[in-house]
Parts: structure tokens; sequence; C-alpha cells
């Protein structure tokens, strides 16, 4: 599968999380202030981060394919990681912040609140249970045998998303049922806390992963050994001194090797063998579009 043809079923992957989440977050929104619900306002408030953050990872999908230009030589493949970011930033202010303010607050509450009508707060929340499950089977389907997909930021935020979804709203029905049965609204800010170390923790996850890329991270071990052999087993290869990689998008990695190589090669042979080392990396490798051999030694034919 092509880079076009993955990112379509992203977009379409998203654009189901997005619509799956705006008409949740509304049912949340009224089911809450209807009920009073901490936990479900909590929930109210995930949904409308999941939202946000589905448009970002929509503008990551297409500003990531814009052409290397002048200013951009290695091209926009890390508009990705930087949308991906910003979508961490919103799971943790939009959500998870909002989430520790409802709980705090219904723990501060002076009387205790009523339960009343919380059987539609339960029935919302059943509703958006199955359209977060049915949003998450989807995305799941979409990287299932495919080590490609799992790596798109894009996808794995969706996923993140969704799992922590059906997490948040299974923590709030039950904050709800247990204040239904006990008469306790502690329950539900216990629901809300927890809905909130959820969203934290996932943002810092994400973001932990958006920002090793965007400093600039190398290529998994095993690849580099891989292309590390390739380059040892070229017969004009004295030595590789040093193997640089940094990975500059989803399909495409720079590589940079200094090299020795054998004596008695001239300078036009020199240009050869760089050229169809070169190509054989690409060949072998396609994502490795940007490849630079540095002789470290001039060769010592005339």
């Amino acid at each position: 599968m092509n880079r076009e043809e993955s990112d379509g079923k992203t977009r379409v992957t998203v654009l189901v999380a997005l619509a799956a989440n705006l008409v949740i977050a509304a049912a949340k929104a009224v089911g809450g202030l209807v009920t009073g619900s901490p936990a479900l306002l909590s929930e109210a408030a995930h949904s409308v981060a999941d939202s946000m953050n589905e448009v970002f990872l929509l503008a990551s999908l297409k500003r990531s394919h814009r052409p290397a230009d002048e200013r951009h030589p290695f091209g926009y493949g890390k508009e990705r990681y930087f949308w991906a970011l910003l979508a961490a930033v919103g799971i943790f202010v939009m959500g998870g912040c909002f989430s520790f303010f409802q709980g705090f607050e219904a723990l501060n509450s002076k009387e205790q609140e009523s339960a009343s009508g919380y059987e539609i707060g339960l029935i919302v929340l059943a509703v958006a249970l199955l359209a977060e499950g049915s949003s998450l089977v989807r995305a799941l389907l979409q990287v299932r045998g495919s080590d490609e997909e799992v790596r798109d930021p894009a996808l794995r935020t969706v996923i993140a998303e969704d799992s922590t979804a059906v997490l948040g709203v299974l923590f709030a029905m039950a904050g709800m049922v247990l204040h239904l049965i006990t008469g306790d609204i502690v329950w539900e800010a216990c629901a809300s806390f927890a809905i909130g170390l959820l969203l934290v923790y996932i943002a810092y996850r994400l973001g932990a992963e958006a920002r090793g890329q965007l400093i600039g991270e190398a290529v998994d071990p095993e690849l580099r050994g891989r292309l590390r052999s390739l380059l040892d087993a070229q017969p004009e290869i004295d030595n590789v001194d040093e193997l640089l990689t940094m990975k500059l998008g989803l399909d495409s990695t720079l590589v940079a090797a200094r090299i020795d190589l054998v004596p008695g090669l001239d300078s036009e042979a020199v240009e050869l063998v760089c050229v169809r080392i070169k190509k054989s990396v690409s060949h072998s490798w396609p994502e490795a579009d940007h490849v630079f051999l540095d002789i470290t030694e001039a060769p010592s034919g005339d």
C-alpha cells in the first residue's frame, strides 16, 4: 500500500472519529447539564478535546504532503509530529485539567447533589460507549498486520483517544452508578479524577513520542544494523567510520555515512561508486530518500 492510499484510509478513520466525538460531546454536555453529574461533564470535556484533536490530525495529513522547497529542503514530513504534539496538549488542557476541576468542585460542594435524572445520563454514556467502541474497532482494523500503519502518529493518536474514551465512559458510568446506590457524590468525584489521570497519562505518552520525532530520532537499531551490513558488504568500502540516520517523516529518512574506500580508486571511479552505493541503499530501503556519503580519505590513485 502506498502512502497516498494509506493516508486516505487514515483520513476516513479520523473523520469517523471526529463525527462520533462531535455527536457524543453534545449529548454528554446536555446530559451533564441536565443531571449535574461531574463525571458526565468531565466526559463531555473529554469528547470536546478529542474533537479538536481530530481537526489537528486532519491538518497534519494535508500539510505533511507538501513538497520540499528552498526553506524546507527535506520536506514537511515532521508536520505530522507537530500536530500530534498539539493534540497531546489539547488532551491535557481541555480534557485532563477540566476533569480534575470537576472532581474538586464535586468534593467541595457544600450539599449533596441529587442523582435525579441519572438514568438519562447512563443512557447517554451507553450510546457513547457503542460509538467510541465502533470508532476504536475501525482504527484497530486499519493497523492490524501493518507496521507502517502503526507508525502513523495520526492513527496512533486516534487509537489512544478512542481507547481512553472507552475507559473514560466506563469510569463515568461506574461513578454515576455508585452515586445512585450510595447517594454519595464522592464516587463521581473519584471518577472525574480517574478520567483526568487517564487523560494526563495519554497526553504525556503522545507528547513524548512527538517530541522525540521533532527533535530528530534515529531509525530502529535493527534497520540501522542491516544498513551498516549493506555498506560493509560493498567491495569498494574498506571501513564504515560512522553511520548517522534520522527519520524525516513516515516514509522519509536521512542517511549519512562516513566511509573509507579501498586504495587505488581514481576520482571518476569514486564518483561512480558513490552513486551506485546510494542507489543500492535507496533500492533496499525506499524510505531512505536522502543518502549522503562522506569519503574520509582521498583515493591514492591518479
